[in-house]
């Protein structure tokens, strides 16, 4: 844990108590603070009290007399409208903060100097984090990883010049954080989204934007309109900036050329490492991530060699194009992260053929229509749950599918016709672009069950992780 000590002696309120709420109370608690803590759900407060976190009521409590609102980042500050705390702590002119402001304050207080690395973006921010930590692992580092990924930050070991933070910041996390100062800042890429709680994607990009303006170094991906803006107002400030794209070729900046990530300074190209055969890191949406770290670890004088060391021993991410294994000679993937044709077309788009797809849950808005230029990707499709009978209309004359009800049927299915297909890379590929709350209580869940129906499979070989 990092005791919070800026505030020492003082009075604070916190509101919002899931697992960072009551982690940011103890923290608080620990450094000394007079803490009291409300959320509008019993069964939290009912969870705070047993870890120890003093409750108080802070629809009774005059907030002229707190030094600040720490405030859960999944709690509404501006959009659609203030939480009721915000409008309190407004009124009372108090300032609205987060974990990730503490952190930094704490940073601030006791090791300025502290290597702090930031990742943020709307796509592929949690891969990346692990990524980044990994790497600097394999290089020898002490690493403490967590934010929005895993461990909150209070809960993590306190900053220290011996110590690098990697943290996953949200959007809602950085809105809270006004002294946000990281040593490496990376944003990769922006498209709409959690525009209900930031009101607009003007409004979102700014948010997001702030998180690299505070940088020392800021690596911004430039394959959207928005962070190539961003890009030019950092570049324009004078400040370190690296360019990132896997589009197009940089004059300067860090690239991608097939499976190799290469920098480009003034035309002159340096190949940096090679993508080749990792299967952890496949597809272009994972170049993005894993250049993003490659960007971020060398600011922090990591080696080429130790660079690819770690991107060779990479495991990836649970339910994230996670390579479970193979059966005979077809490769089970669990993607059960992907709960929206997005993030499905993404799967899809790392696989050239071969694919036999599960595919299916509770539908979103839209469908899979978005996916039809990767149709000709797929073998087979296996639909499960409420949204079976939809996909099969959409796939109806341009892919051969069966509606297989459940997962367990699915996966015997497709693993059976895979293995007698002749397809030279067959891949089993659950990727539901659908959420799971039909058949199951979370992705995760889902995910989880795949895999255990995959090792339970004569002739499984589970992967082998670094």
């Amino acid at each position: 844990m990092t005791p919070v000590t800026f505030f020492a002696g003082k009075p604070i309120a916190v509101f919002g108590l899931g697992g960072s709420g009551i982690v940011t109370a103890r923290a608080l608690l620990a450094g000394g603070a007079v803490v009291s803590a409300w959320d509008d759900q019993a069964t939290s407060r009912s969870a705070a009290k047993a870890a120890g976190v003093p409750l108080v009521d802070l629809a009774d409590a005059d907030f002229k007399s707190f030094a600040a609102l720490v405030l859960s980042p999944g709690v509404p500050l501006t959009h659609p409208i203030p939480h009721w705390t915000v409008v309190k702590a407004q009124e009372a002119g108090l300032e609205v903060i987060g974990d990730i402001e503490l952190f930094s304050r704490q940073r601030t207080l006791e090791a300025p100097l502290a290597p702090f690395v930031a990742i943020t973006g709307t796509n592929g921010k949690s891969t990346t984090t692990a990524l980044v930590a990994h790497l600097l692992t394999v290089a020898g580092r002490d690493v403490a990883m967590g934010g929005n990924i895993g461990t909150a930050i209070l809960d993590l070991a306190p900053p220290s010049q011996a110590r690098v933070h990697v943290i996953e910041c949200s959007s809602y996390q950085i809105d809270l954080a006004p002294s946000l100062h990281p040593t490496v800042g990376v944003l990769l890429n922006l498209t709409p989204d959690h525009l209900d709680r930031h009101g607009d994607m003007s409004h979102y990009a700014a948010v997001k934007e702030r998180l690299v303006v505070a940088s020392d170094t800021a690596i911004v991906g430039v394959d959207d309109d928005w962070c190539v803006a961003i890009a030019d107002r950092r570049e324009a400030s004078g400040k370190t900036l690296v360019r990132l794209s896997v589009d197009h070729a940089l004059e300067t900046g860090i690239n991608r050329r097939g499976s190799e990530i290469y920098w480009t300074c003034l035309g002159e190209q340096r190949t940096v490492a090679s993508l080749s055969g990792i299967a952890t890191l496949r597809g272009v949406h994972n170049a993005q991530n894993a250049a993003a770290a490659i960007a971020a670890v060398s600011a922090l004088g990591v080696t080429s060699e130790q660079i690819q060391q770690g991107l060779a021993s990479f495991a990836g991410l649970a339910h994230r194009l996670e390579v479970i294994g193979h059966v005979g000679s077809v490769l089970a993937v669990n993607d059960s992260k992907a709960t929206n044709a997005d993030a499905t077309e993404k799967a899809l788009a790392s696989f050239a053929d071969g694919v036999f797809w599960i595919a299916g849950g509770r539908p979103k808005e839209g469908g899979i229509a978005s996916l039809s230029p990767y149709f000709d990707r797929i073998e087979k499709a296996y639909l499960i749950g409420e949204a079976a009978a939809d996909f099969a209309a959409t796939l109806e004359g341009r892919v051969s599918y069966v509606q297989c009800g459940t997962l367990e049927n699915a996966v015997g299915m497709a693993f059976s016709d895979a293995q007698g297909s002749g397809a030279t890379e067959p891949v089993v590929l659950l990727s539901p672009a659908c959420a799971s709350f039909d058949q199951f209580k979370n992705f995760e869940s889902r995910g989880d069950a795949f895999r255990s129906l995959v090792s339970a499979l004569v002739g499984f070989q589970p992967f082998a992780k670094g």
